[in-house]
């Protein structure tokens, strides 16, 4: 699409997005279609809901309004009815990977592993590149995970296999040749699933981290990628040969990941090819806000507590509740928040609308290459943010991205004011 152009595109909320049949090699899920627009562009959807419950949209990481038709979780979009999404892209908006998913709350969990997910790319960030690797190929990877019995993908949560999926495909084949360099974009699609992905024997170079192009590009060996999270990484083929895509073995605390092969790749051709240099210089500056003026300063502690034999899920030991407002910033000032987690697993905080600058770890210091939407609490810990309420008033959540968690209460409202 050309800058300023009108996307029209219909999403179907279905269980029909479920099927898929498990074979002797291979998975074929069937996944929402991923959205590919420019910043200034105007994105028009009609959700069709087919599913028999109440379902939604959200549009995970799009600094847009959260009012209205846009990116609006409180709305409701009833069984049997269709629902029209409008989304003003600002012209200045970051360019990278973002998803979209169903956020009704109680069912988020529910509808997103049963296929409520797919991927979005905002456009532009080829082009920040030099010139040399602008007109590299690109790759999606949508890490999902899926339940089947049976040698079918049923609806219901509580089956006992669990499969990774990349693309709806379990262990697709790939080919990258010796020295060449693509653009992969990497993002987590599931409701509750940590990845740690490696490609053995070569490195990520990270370009953009939460649809936000960094300011110095690193290199890593893995990538940890709570639910919601997506990195943008150029990777150059090495040694000629076979190689697997993995998540390796991964403990949250109240799960530990084994280790996974998500994909093979085979890198063909002539070893001696030698690949583009990649220097660690950055995409593009941004904002540092380490000496900004904080306007307010709040606390926020995720903790799962046992009432009644129930186990719930709160933030400053509150569960969710639609009607209750827990802060008000005002538009145009920047916060800082300390997020805390007393609890025995980590949780992936994730914001609407507005992106945020990690300051510190643990009361480590934070050397912030650009900003995200989503970042792990560690077990025990604390994470200190600032946030800049910039363009948008109204109402909107912040939550834990384990979606098991949201359900259960782990969410609050954030309502800024004009």
């Amino acid at each position: 699409m050309r800058p300023g152009q009108t996307l029209t595109q219909r999403v179907r909320g279905s269980d029909r997005w479920v099927g898929g049949v498990v074979g002797p090699c291979c998975v074929s899920l069937r996944i929402m279609p991923t959205l590919r627009f420019s910043p200034g562009d105007t994105v028009e959807l009609d959700l069709v809901n087919d599913s028999g419950e109440p379902v939604n949209l959200h549009f995970h990481g799009l600094h847009v309004s959260p009012s209205g038709e846009s990116d609006n979780i409180f709305r409701v979009v009833d069984p049997a009815t269709t629902a029209h999404y409008r989304l003003e892209i600002p012209s200045d908006h970051e360019p990278g990977t973002f998803w979209y998913h169903s956020h009704i709350h109680r069912d988020s969990e529910q509808q997103v592993y049963r296929g409520m997910s797919g991927m979005m790319i905002v456009d532009g960030l080829s082009e920040l590149l030099p010139a040399v690797l602008r007109d590299v190929d690109q790759r999606v990877f949508a890490l999902k995970q899926v339940g089947f019995s049976d040698g079918e993908i049923p609806i219901d949560l509580q089956v006992k296999r669990q499969q990774l999926v990349v693309n709806g495909q379990l262990e697709p084949a790939l080919e990258l040749g010796s020295g060449e360099t693509e653009l992969w974009r990497i993002g987590n699609i599931s409701a509750d699933t940590f990845f740690d992905v490696q490609l053995r024997d070569h490195v990520f170079h990270v370009i953009a981290e939460d649809g936000w192009p960094v300011s110095q590009i690193r290199e890593a060996d893995s990538l940890v990628l709570p639910p919601g999270k997506r990195y943008d990484v150029l990777v150059q083929g090495g040694v000629v040969g076979e190689h697997e895509l993995i998540t390796r073995k991964y403990d949250e605390g109240f799960e530990v990941y084994p280790e996974t092969t998500l994909a093979s790749v085979t890198v063909t051709g002539d070893t001696d090819s030698a690949p583009v240099e990649i220097s660690s210089d950055g995409l593009q500056p941004f904002e540092d806000l380490a000496d900004v003026t904080i306007a307010e300063r709040r606390r926020f502690t995720f903790s799962i507590q046992e009432d009644g034999g129930a186990t719930t899920f709160r933030i400053n030991d509150r569960v969710y509740n639609h009607h209750r407002v827990d802060a008000e910033p005002q538009l145009g000032t920047v916060e800082e928040w300390t997020l805390r987690n007393p609890s025995t697993e980590q949780h992936p905080f994730h914001i609407h609308v507005n992106d945020f600058q990690v300051v510190s770890v643990n009361g480590e210091p934070y050397d912030a290459v650009g900003r995200q939407d989503t970042v792990i609490i560690p077990i025990g810990g604390e994470v200190v943010i600032r946030i800049p309420f910039q363009d948008f008033t109204g109402a909107f959540v912040f939550h834990c991205h384990i979606l098991f968690h949201e359900d259960h209460g782990m969410m609050a409202i954030v309502d800024v004011q004009g």
